[in-house]
This record gives C-alpha cells, structure tokens and sequence, in this order.
C-alpha cells in the first residue's frame, strides 16, 4: 500500500496521485467499448453472440440468450433454505426503505388560482446489468431488481454475463427470479449496455439502464447516455475510512481488505485519520489478516495499485479530503460520528461507528448498494427507487385564472419578440 504522510516533502503530489481518475476515466478503456457499441448497434444479436464467446468463452445461439421459465425454476430448487432466507431478509429491509423513498404526485394551485401538480409514473421497461465474473453478486439483484419493482415497472430486464458453459449462477439466477425481474438474458460487458440501450431481435430496447459493472461496462453507459437513460456510474469499489485513535484497526483492516477483494484490480481503498499509531496497527493488522483469505490474489493486486493510507494534520484536513475523494463508501470511526457525517458532501453511502462496516450495505441494511465511483459521487447521488420513476409537471388554468396571468404572459411575449405565443393566451381571454 502507498503510505503517505502530512510531513512529506511530496505531500500535495502525493494526495493527488491518490484522487486521480480512476478507470472510469481510461481513453484506451473508452476506445475499446466505443468498438462494442458499433458492433451491436450495426449487427445486433450476431455481435451479441460474438462477444459472448470471445469474452465469456461460451458459444450460444440467439435462442439461448435468453433464461427459460424451466431454467428459473431449476435454480429455485437449488435454492436452499440459507439462501431463502437470507434473500428474503435483505428483500425485506431493501423494499420497505425504497417505499420510504419513493416520489408520490402532489398538487396545489398558484398565485392565478390554477392547478399545477407533479406525477410520478414507474418506467414501462427497466434494464438492469448485475455483474458476474469471479463474484457473480447475488446481492446487487436484488439491490436493483428489488427498486424496480417497488416503484411498479411492469418489464424489469436483467442482463449477466454466462460462465463458459453457458450457464448462469443458480444462487444470483433464483434472487433475480426473487426480486421480480421479467427477463433475464445471458449477455454480460458492455455489449449487454449496448443491446439494451439499442435494441436487438432478441432484446428489445428499454427506457433506461441501470447497475454496476467493470470498468467496460460503465464506460458504456457513459457512451450511451442519450440513446437510453442510464442511473450513474457504478464502477470499481472503494471504500475510505476517516478514523482517529478511538477506531479499532482490526475492524479498519477488515474493511480495507474486504473492498479490495473485487477481482478488478481497480478497486480503491484508504485509510485517513491523523493518528500515525493508527496507520501502524491497520498495516500490522493487513499483514496478519491477508495471507488467510481466499483471494488474497486480488486484494493484493488492488491494494498495490490503489491502497492508500493518509496521515493527516486533523480530522478538519481529513473531512476536506474526503469531500475531494468522493469515495463510494465512507466509514466514519471517531469520537461523534455522527456530527462530522454532516460535513461530508460527497460519499455516496457513509457508515457511522466502528460496528457498521460497508459489509452491512453491500448485503442486508436496505439502502441500495449501487453508488457512484471515481470521483462521480461529486456529482452523482446512489440508486434510489425515485430513479425508476418518470416525473411529468400538470398544470390546469381555468379562464378566470388565465385571465390573471395573461398581462405577465404578454410581458414575457413581448421581451422575447414571440408573438405568437402572446396571443396563444390572449384568444382564449378574448373569446
């Protein structure tokens, strides 16, 4: 990991090695998908096809890209009684905090005395990416599948990357089923972006596309913006954790390495806090808990890369840093926790105390696990069940309220050199 001090000559260089544009940001990246997207957009399911057997290393026709009703319920039988109810937990607490959250029309009359009014109606046909490769995430089915279907979108499409034999993992396959999507399609990359913004014989086209994915995939969505809507741009995972000398390291280096076992190699990791100590014990605490996880491979190739510990002059430096990072998870262990949360603006989830790891949101707390990476929660805010819904303004004049409006209506006309629209008010006043 980079370790990096306040008292380093190199410091500001340093901390802006440790902001730099993650991959969401790579031009060879950017250049490579663009290519995908023509391809499917010029040959559709031929393209399709293609890709998944050179990505993907499984051969399929067009007719078995697509999962059967049989398919989903041999993946429900071999569902077991662990996973039910784990599933069944987390869709629990998942669907009441996206009803909390969700957008419900209004009404009230204005100055004129006319009706104007917000309704909010669920996209007719939803596309959701649910990532596969060496994680397939059976958690992100239902942190997505689950939104869309509580905001009532009738055709909720799932598209995820087939193993070599062409088969979709039952576990992620039976909590897709669960959660309420309608389709589901053995199409991963950013092909599966393209096929659902686009569409294809096999595929049909879907208002808007949402989900995590690699690095191909989010650039894709990037490049599709304006075919099709898309949510944000969840990319590779990163946690930071702002700590002070209250934090328990063991639990701070759990949490690094957790975030860091992925298998992009572009996760990003950090640890800031003032407390030199602090950086000490975590190292010390990496070194012993590493070499007894399964893929330590990967954590090791994320934390050489993107794993970054930060001694800061104070904690007021550190919230700065933090608000500059826009990391996708912010776990604040510290005296009052709850009181410097306030002050960061930028994180796409924060976790309060040394007892609320990002573990929590990635599986069973209810806010959805799908946020903004590279910087993007700067601008981007997390998956929120509103996002599945289409906002349209109504407005209602009467002629007596008409009448009210019509001197500020012909003003505006007559700066703005519209006459036309002046009188579109003016001869409903006149007859």
């Amino acid at each position: 990991m980079h370790l990096v001090r306040h008292s380093d000559v190199d410091y500001r260089e340093q901390l802006n090695r440790a902001a730099a544009a993650s991959s969401l940001f790579d031009p060879v990246i950017e250049e490579r998908t663009r290519s995908i997207i023509e391809s499917v957009r010029r040959d559709g399911d031929a393209a399709l096809l293609e890709f998944t057997r050179r990505f993907d290393g499984a051969t399929l026709t067009a007719e078995q890209m697509g999962v059967t009703a049989a398919d989903r319920m041999a993946a429900a039988l071999k569902a077991d009684a662990p996973l039910r109810a784990a599933v069944a937990e987390a869709q629990a607490n998942i669907a009441a905090f996206a009803r909390r959250s969700r957008r419900r029309g209004w009404s009230c009359t204005n100055s004129h005395g006319a009706t104007v009014a917000e309704k909010f109606d669920p996209f007719t046909r939803v596309g959701i990416y649910i990532p596969g490769g060496t994680a397939p995430l059976v958690s992100t089915a239902l942190m997505t599948i689950t939104l869309a279907r509580v905001a009532g979108c009738p055709e909720i499409v799932v598209c995820t990357p087939p193993g070599k034999d062409g088969s979709i993992n039952p576990a992620l396959l039976y909590a897709a089923g669960s959660a309420g999507a309608t389709e589901i399609y053995r199409i991963g990359g950013s092909q599966a972006v393209a096929a659902m913004a686009f569409g294809t014989s096999t595929v049909r086209q879907v208002q808007k596309v949402f989900g995590p994915g690699n690095a191909y995939v989010v650039a894709a969505k990037r490049l599709l913006f304006g075919h099709v809507a898309i949510d944000l741009l969840p990319g590779p995972s990163e946690v930071l954790v702002l700590a002070d000398d209250t934090a328990e390291p063991r639990f701070i280096a759990a949490d690094l390495l957790a975030q860091a076992e992925h298998g992009s190699g572009h996760e990003r990791v950090w640890l800031v806090t003032p407390s030199a100590t602090l950086i000490r014990s975590v190292e010390r605490e990496i070194r012993r808990q590493l070499p007894k996880l399964a893929r330590r491979e990967f954590i090791e190739k994320a934390l050489t890369a993107n794993g970054w510990l930060i001694q800061v002059k104070s904690l007021d430096e550190g919230i700065d840093l933090v608000n500059r990072l826009a990391p996708e998870h912010c776990e604040i262990m510290t005296r009052n926790p709850s009181g410097l949360s306030e002050r960061i603006l930028t994180a796409g989830a924060i976790f309060l105390g040394n007892y609320s790891p990002t573990v929590l949101g990635d599986y069973v707390a209810g806010p959805s696990h799908t946020l903004p990476t590279g910087g993007a929660g700067a601008s981007f805010s997390g998956l929120t069940v509103d996002q599945f819904q289409r906002r349209t303004s109504v407005t209602q004049y009467g002629k007596a309220s008409l009448k009210k409006a019509l001197k500020s209506v012909r003003t505006f006309a007559d700066l703005e050199g519209l006459d036309a629209h002046g009188r579109s008010a003016a001869i409903r006043v006149d007859a």
